[in-house]
């Protein structure tokens, strides 16, 4: 019996796959072309992770292969590990891909092109023909792909053509679907055009731009291809938005995926013109893309777009904009308005929507409903949920209880269980455990622990425990400097340890420590003649005295020296 390839496509890759992979039977090449579209999916794609995962695990369904293609950068993106108290929305994906990718060369070495030339000889013309311009670079794939026809048609593009490539480039590194609008992208090309090329368009601008996109380059490929997305005829997977996107309406294009990548390289820094965002808050219906595009706006300070486009995905059902919008709400002084919104999110199936209700009821004295609440969204997966569990476990005096939670909590990823387990065992007088809560905490990369440690021993006046927990933290990454120690000895009025401190450091090469002690003794004549005799005794004087003041042997303020100048 011979060997099936199977493609999911329809009615998107990543829906297809979902569906029928339960259904692949032995003898199935399973073909996952541009996987990042499978495995990428912001619904799905943990999912068909898995359900690979358990298609080359289980014996009885084999033999069968699965192959895909993937950009690097897309790899790195799934396999690298978030940091600590970050999401992990790739966790199945990592492990999928674990061991199991071979990198594509980006040329082909000699062995490779002497190869394909007798394949070339033996009747490919398509080889034959690539190889005519790759045996210097040996860069046959790309070649094959029509990378650089697709690079020229949009170097050499009318501005039209530019435009619009452009805009389709920014939506799809700023997170909108492989399906762009017409008419969102032809109103968005508006301002990515000069005003002499503005005026220079005729009224059929737009028809004979998309001609020229629609044209094959080398390769079979198109830079903007149009597409006619199938409606869905399953059962939706999850739970249903209270607010469905309206059906897609008008013709759909997909950009060339060589041109994609193309744009996310070379416009990453860039900033897309107003009539993007106008085009965007316009047209798109998806909730996704709207989300998307509003938390692009976002981060590149388009402020009052992020929220009318992060109201409109709201309206169209995207749970985490409803939750944004019910923030914004709240702020106004809207609680009504924002208790809504959290609901319908809760609805939708988002469990920070329950949480954020279970905060509000807990505000309200109302503990019994904040924890009826918390516990769904705990059971639906929001880690900062148990953590709300375990703050009433502690109100109600079980810390037993509270402890449990907060652990289970931490495991599930919560970034500021420990912290609150160590105050609860810090106040309950349990210093040892809180001690080794903090250090487990640290262990993890989480130095806030020990730093609360530091300021509770440090209000208690006990400088060696406050130095210990201070000396923790500055061994993880990102931690507290020795110029800190230093300054908290220092304001303690432990001055010969911090001295101690700022010489050792000075030992190391780090001279700051000195000039900062300097900085904070410049009013202090005695501290800081105190200060240059200990670092004169130990050499380091010179590089800790601004060199203007050696040289004229003159006091910070501008009055003659001590007699022990550089001189």
């Amino acid at each position: 019996m011979g060997w099936r390839l199977w493609h999911p496509y329809d009615p998107t890759r990543a829906e297809a796959a979902l569906a029928d992979l339960q259904r692949v039977t032995p003898r199935t090449v399973v073909w996952l072309n541009e996987a990042q579209h499978y495995l990428g999916d912001p619904q799905a794609g943990e999912r068909i992770a898995a359900a690979l995962h358990t298609l080359l695990t289980d014996p009885s369904r084999g033999p069968v292969l699965i192959l895909g293609t993937l950009w690097s950068e897309y790899e790195d993106q799934y396999t690298t590990m978030p940091r600590p108290g970050s999401p992990d929305p790739h966790s199945r994906v990592r492990e999928l891909l674990a061991g199991r990718t071979v990198t594509v060369p980006d040329t082909f070495d000699q062995d490779a092109l002497r190869t394909a030339a007798i394949l070339a000889r033996d009747g490919d013309g398509l080889l034959s023909d690539a190889l005519t311009r790759a045996d210097t670079h040996g860069r046959v794939a790309q070649d094959l792909a029509g990378a650089p026809e697709l690079l020229r048609r949009y170097r050499h593009g009318t501005p039209a053509v530019r435009a619009l490539l452009e805009a389709a480039m920014d939506a799809r590194r700023l997170g909108m679907g492989l399906h762009l609008p017409q008419a969102f992208l032809t109103d968005a090309a508006a301002d990515y055009l000069t005003d002499d090329d503005w005026d220079r368009l005729t009224n059929d601008w737009a028809e004979a731009a998309y001609a020229d996109l629609a044209r094959p380059v080398h390769g079979k490929q198109v830079p903007l291809s149009r597409t006619n997305p199938r409606p869905a005829r399953r059962s939706p997977i999850g739970p249903t938005p209270p607010s469905p996107a309206a059906p897609p309406t008008g013709p759909k294009l997909r950009l060339a995926d060589y041109l994609e990548q193309y744009g996310r390289i070379t416009r990453r820094l860039l900033c897309p013109p107003a009539s993007f965002w106008h085009a965007a808050h316009t047209h798109l219906t998806h909730p996704s893309d709207l989300n998307n595009v509003a938390e692009a706006a976002a981060d590149r300070g388009r402020s009052q777009w992020a929220q009318h486009l992060r109201l409109r995905a709201a309206g169209a059902g995207h749970p985490g904009a409803m939750i944004k919008v019910a923030w914004a709400r709240e702020r106004a002084g809207d609680l009504e308005g924002a208790e809504s919104l959290f609901r319908q999110a809760a609805d939708a199936g988002n469990p920070r929507g329950l949480k954020f209700l279970g905060q509000k009821m807990e505000m309200s004295g109302d503990w019994e409903g904040a924890e009826s609440l918390y516990r769904l969204a705990a059971d639906a997966g929001d880690p900062d949920a148990r953590r709300g569990l375990a703050r009433l476990r502690e109100i109600a005096g079980d810390l037993e209880g509270a402890e449990d939670l907060y652990r289970l909590a931490a495991d599930a990823g919560d970034p500021n269980s420990l912290s609150n387990l160590m105050i609860m065992r810090e106040e309950a007088g349990d210093r040892e455990s809180a001690e080794a809560i903090a250090r487990e905490a640290a262990g993890g990369g989480d130095i806030f622990p020990l730093l609360h440690l530091w300021r509770a021993r440090l209000d208690d006046g006990n400088l060696d425990d406050a130095e210990s927990a201070f000396r923790q933290a500055a061994e993880v990454n990102g931690g507290p400097t020795p110029a800190h120690l230093a300054r908290m000895r220092e304001e303690a009025g432990d001055r010969e340890g911090a001295e101690a401190i700022a010489l050792k450091a000075a030992d190391g090469g780090d001279f700051y420590v000195l000039r900062d002690l300097e900085r904070m003794r410049e009013k202090d004549r005695e501290g800081l003649d105190a200060l240059y005799r200990h670092a004169a005794d130990a050499g380091y004087l010179p590089p800790l005295l601004d060199s203007e003041r050696w040289r004229y042997g003159l006091d910070p303020d501008g009055s003659p020296s001590s007699p022990w100048s550089a001189e």
